[in-house]
Parts: structure tokens; C-alpha cells; sequence
């Protein structure tokens, strides 16, 4: 409890056992998420499912996942740090043994939303708490924990393909395991949050408070539609453009990967400049990387090149956001939960374009949306008061 104390009294929300084990919880989220899809086969076997019935497991998780942020958000005022993040995690674990366990599809189906509210309670309460936890190298640890959710989904997939996907229930009943263990790593996080850091009231008031929201919120839509995107398109775009499946294959597992990578390195950037200067950057980048892949040959190259520059992008706005509207409490859960309801929409989205236009029109279409984001980044940066730089 001293070590709580102690690390909530200098600023910091996190003792470093804490923050350890909060990286461990940002894995777990990451496999859980990601031995949904290499699971179907063996769920479909079991249950004797359509293709579309057995994707409904990913769809129920990523509902339950937006109503957990909704949710851990309303009543984080009245109940700790440490409880919200052990509620999630016993939701998790309750989550992924029902699917494990359960004797019928509608079973596991309630099993992956409740385990969804527990995966929007961590993702809420973490980033949220790492925002405002670590004082000037918040954004920094923030592109740490997010960069192991990059690493639980590259291990969820290589589980499944270790065991086979009959087996998808021991990956599952592992994940449970896991988050059992984490609900006994609470302690060592503060009770309540640092003072939001003083911030000039907007000069027009509460009605650019509501702009700058609304910027935010198009900024994570169109980021993660983009990200969605690549990754749901990039195979059956380099395919139709030439290049072998497997090629097809490797190089998506290359751009989640690039992905993964580039959260390591943006870390000693964010102690040198600023969330907005950085995240223009990798607007004007991945923008610049899709026009790229409108060339066959370099579409590949192009494609990894978006992962490496979206990367930062999730975990680096949310202490930008937090210095903007330091009094709007709810704002980060709003931004989380628009975050997971454009990853559901857009790919769906991207395809009814894709039919009208074609496959090799994907690189045209990804670009206008990246367009959109850098335009929105642009308005963002010159709404917001600037961050002074230690």
C-alpha cells in the first residue's frame, strides 16, 4: 500500500509492478480480440455454424466492448481505479471461459459480450489512466501499453495455429486464466486522478468545446477505418494486382506488425515533441504511403509503410485530447468507443465502394479517408492550445 501511495503522491497513478502488469492486461486484450477469427473453423465444427453465424462471436465481443466503455465510463466517479480495472478483468475471465466451456452457439455468444464489457472496461480504463497517470511521459507509456496489443495479436493467431483450431477452447480457457491472475495486480494503482494540467477556456466557449470533440471524434473514426481498411483489403487488393496469396497473406501480417513496431519507436519522440506535431506527421505520412501503393510493385512496401505511420496514432491523441478538453470527463470514452464502432463499420463500408469502383480503386479510397484525417488533424492543432515543451 506504500508503494501505491507513494506513486500516486509523486503524479504517477501506477507503481511500476502495476504498470508491468498493465502491459501483461493490454497482450491479454490483443489475443483475446485476435483468436476470434483463426477460431472459426473449429467453432463452426462444434456448433455446426454458417460462416457469417460464427463470425457473430467477433461481433458480439466488439458490442459488448463499446457498451463496457459506455459503461466503466459512467460509473468510474464512484468507484476506484483498482475496482474498475478488477470488475473488467473478472468480466474477461467469465467471458473467455464461456466460450471455452459453453454447451450451445447462444451460450458463447452471451459469453463473448460479457467478455467484450470487460475488454471495453481494461481498454477504457487504461488508456484513460495512462493518459493523465504518467505525467510528461504519459503519451510515451501510452504508446508502450498499446504496442502490446499489438503483440497479443500477433501471439492469439500463432496459439490457434499451435493447438489447432479444435482446440480453440484451451486458448480461451488460457486468456481466462490470465485475467484471473490480473485481478490480483490492482494495487499498486492509484485512487483517483492527477488534477487535469490547467488549459485556457476555449474562446468561443462550450460551442468550440463541442467542435473540438467532434474534431477528435472524426479523427479516431477516419484513423481507424483506415487501419481497418489495410488490413481488411490488402490481401484481395495485392492479389488482384498481381502478387501470389501468400504474398498477400505476409505482407498484411507485415503492416500489423509494422504496426506493433511502430509504437516502440515513436516512444523517444514523444518526449521531444509534441502529440499534434506527431500526428501530422503520420497523417501526411500514411497518406503519402497509400498514394504510393496506387503502384503495383510498391504496393507491398506502401501498405507496411501505413502500418509503421498509424501506428502512433490511437495512443498519442488521447493525452492531445486530454490537454484540450481537461474538464470533459467523458470525452476519452467517447473517442475509445468511436474507435471500436468504426473498426466494425468501415471495412463493410469500404466494400460497398469497392463494388461500385473496384478492387484496384482500394489504395484511392483509403487515401480519401486519410485525406480526411490529416484535414482533420490540421483544424485540430490550430483549434487547441499548443503543449509546452519541457
Amino acid at each position: 500500500m506504500t508503494e501505491t501511495l507513494t506513486a500516486t503522491a509523486a503524479g504517477r497513478l501506477f507503481s511500476r509492478p502495476a504498470a508491468v502488469a498493465s502491459c501483461v492486461a493490454f497482450v491479454l486484450i490483443g489475443m483475446v480480440q485476435a483468436v476470434y477469427g483463426p477460431a472459426v473453423p473449429g467453432l463452426r465444427e462444434e456448433f455446426g455454424l454458417s460462416p457469417s453465424a460464427a463470425g457473430l462471436g467477433l461481433s458480439l465481443h466488439f458490442t459488448g466492448g463499446v457498451v463496457g466503455v459506455l459503461a466503466f465510463n459512467s460509473i468510474h466517479a464512484r468507484i476506484s481505479n483498482s475496482r474498475l480495472l478488477s470488475a473488467s478483468y473478472a468480466l474477461m475471465a467469465l467471458g473467455a471461459l464461456g466460450v471455452a466451456v459453453a454447451p450451445n452457439w447462444p451460450l458463447a455468444l452471451l459469453a463473448a459480450f460479457v467478455g467484450g464489457l470487460g475488454f471495453g472496461g481494461v481498454d477504457y480504463g487504461l488508456n484513460q489512466l495512462f493518459a493523465v497517470g504518467f505525467g510528461n511521459r504519459s503519451t510515451a507509456m501510452l504508446n508502450v501499453l498499446n504496442a502490446h496489443f499489438g503483440i497479443g495479436a500477433v501471439l492469439g493467431p500463432a496459439v490457434i495455429a499451435a493447438l489447432g483450431p479444435e482446440n480453440y477452447p484451451y486458448a480461451f480457457g488460457a486468456c481466462a486464466l490470465l485475467s484471473a491472475v490480473l485481478m490480483c495486480c490492482t494495487r499498486g494503482i492509484g485512487t483517483a486522478e492527477p488534477a487535469p494540467a490547467s488549459a485556457a477556456a476555449p474562446a468561443n466557449g462550450q460551442r468550440l468545446l463541442s467542435r473540438v470533440l467532434v474534431g477528435f471524434l472524426a479523427l479516431y473514426i477516419l484513423n481507424v477505418a483506415v487501419e481497418a481498411g489495410v488490413g481488411g483489403w490488402e490481401p484481395t487488393h495485392l492479389e488482384t494486382v498481381g502478387f501470389t496469396a501468400a504474398v498477400a497473406a505476409s505482407a498484411t501480417s507485415v503492416y500489423w506488425l509494422m504496426m506493433t513496431v511502430g509504437r516502440f519507436l515513436v516512444v523517444p519522440l514523444t518526449l521531444r515533441y509534441t502529440p499534434e506535431l506527431i500526428l501530422t506527421v503520420c497523417a501526411a505520412g500514411m497518406t503519402a504511403c497509400l498514394l504510393l501503393a496506387l503502384i503495383p510493385g510498391a504496393a507491398p512496401y506502401a501498405y507496411a509503410g501505413v502500418g509503421l505511420f498509424i501506428a502512433p496514432v490511437f495512443p498519442t491523441g488521447l493525452p492531445w485530447l486530454n490537454r484540450a478538453l481537461p474538464h470533459a470527463r467523458r470525452a476519452g470514452a467517447w473517442v475509445i468507443s468511436a474507435s471500436m464502432i468504426g473498426g466494425v463499420a468501415a471495412p463493410p463500408l469500404l466494400g460497398k465502394g469497392i463494388e461500385l469502383s473496384g478492387i484496384r480503386a482500394v489504395p484511392v479510397l483509403l487515401t480519401v479517408l486519410s485525406a480526411a484525417s490529416l484535414l482533420a488533424t490540421v483544424w485540430l492543432k490550430r483549434a487547441t492550445p499548443t503543449a509546452p515543451q519541457d
